[in-house]
Formats: structure tokens, sequence, C-alpha cells
């Protein structure tokens, strides 16, 4: 490829671009990519595309990682009750609604509806926390804010010793805008016949 050269007042124009452009702080290195053949043919050397990274997806660039607990409840409950959360054949006992509140509102709510649940001896509380954003909503972003802290709090919970499982709800009680908290029975204390 041969370039042409400028004309004069092409070459002062150029002059004038170039000093308004300042240089980057930090120059970026861009690594070369490696010739590489193809197997078995006799062409030359074909450069290779750079490889993305493992780390990204397409369209989440700035996305919050998705919160991860410290202690996950996730896998305590049988098969049964996995199947029957996920047909909806399991009513809730109660339900806490988190709508409309702060973060600090709805973890005071979530704290105390645990609690009157855990009194009450309910199995099932159904969390209602809204529905998560939409994958293509832009960030940061208000809407979704308790959704996302639920899993820590629950985590960090005083109860969290009795959560058995958190399921995501059927669309009959809320679908992605609510979970199931499974909840254990208490240990009862049976005093040991004496011998």
């Amino acid at each position: 490829m041969t370039r042409r050269k400028l004309a004069p007042e092409e070459a002062a124009l150029w002059e004038r671009v170039i000093a308004t452009v300042t240089p980057m702080a930090k120059p970026v290195a861009v690594p070369a990519a490696e010739p590489k053949a193809f197997p078995g043919e006799g062409r030359g050397p074909v450069a290779s595309a750079p490889k993305p990274d493992p780390g990204f997806r397409r369209g989440t660039a700035g996305a919050a990682p998705k919160p991860v607990p410290t202690k996950s409840p996730g896998n305590t409950l049988d098969g049964s009750w996995d199947k029957n959360l996920s047909r909806g054949l399991i009513s809730p006992e109660s339900s806490v609604d988190l709508h409309g509140l702060t973060l600090a509102g709805a973890y005071d709510r979530l704290d105390r509806g645990l609690a009157e649940a855990i009194a009450r001896g309910d199995r099932v509380l159904l969390l209602v926390t809204g529905k998560p954003p939409r994958p293509t909503s832009e960030r940061p972003y208000a809407r979704g804010a308790i959704r996302a802290a639920v899993g820590d709090w629950l985590a960090a919970s005083r109860h969290s010793s009795r959560i058995a499982a958190v399921r995501a709800a059927h669309p009959r009680h809320g679908g992605t805008g609510a979970l199931y908290i499974v909840l254990r029975r208490a240990k009862s204390i049976v005093p040991k016949p004496k011998s």
C-alpha cells in the first residue's frame, strides 16, 4: 500500500488536528497475534484472532456480580421438597412483603418476619422482594437492590441456622419476584429414659 503525499492545505489541517491531541497517560500494549498454520494445509501462517477474556460476557459491562452468600443453605432439602416447591404444591404459611421499603427498612422487616415465622412454627415463608432488574437495564440502578441483598442478609442473619433452604417461588406465588424460605423445625429436647 502506498501513501500519497498530502497537499499543503491538507498538511496544514493535519498539523492543527495533531496539535489538539493529548497523548494517553499510559500506553496500551496490544499483544501481537502469533502466526499459526492450519494442520494439513500447505498455506502460510495465518494470524489467529485474540481469545476473549473468559470472565467477560457480552452485554454485562459494568454488571454487578451476583452476591455469593458466605453460608449456602442451598442443598439441604430432599428431592420431594424441591419437586413440590417447583410445582407450586406447597403453600407458604406466612409471607413478608418488602415492596416500597428502603434497604434498612427491608432488612428490619425481614428479620422481624423470620422471627415471627419461627415463633409460630411455620415451615415455609414467602418472601416478596419484587422482580430483579432486566439484564438489559442500565447500571447502576436502584431497582432490584433489595433482591440483590437478600442472599447476604439471610446468610448473615441471626436466624441463619434455622433456614434449611431458599428457593425461587412458583409463578402462582410470585415467580421471579418472590422466594420461598424453608425453615427447619425446632429440635425438641427429649429426656433420655433412666436406666
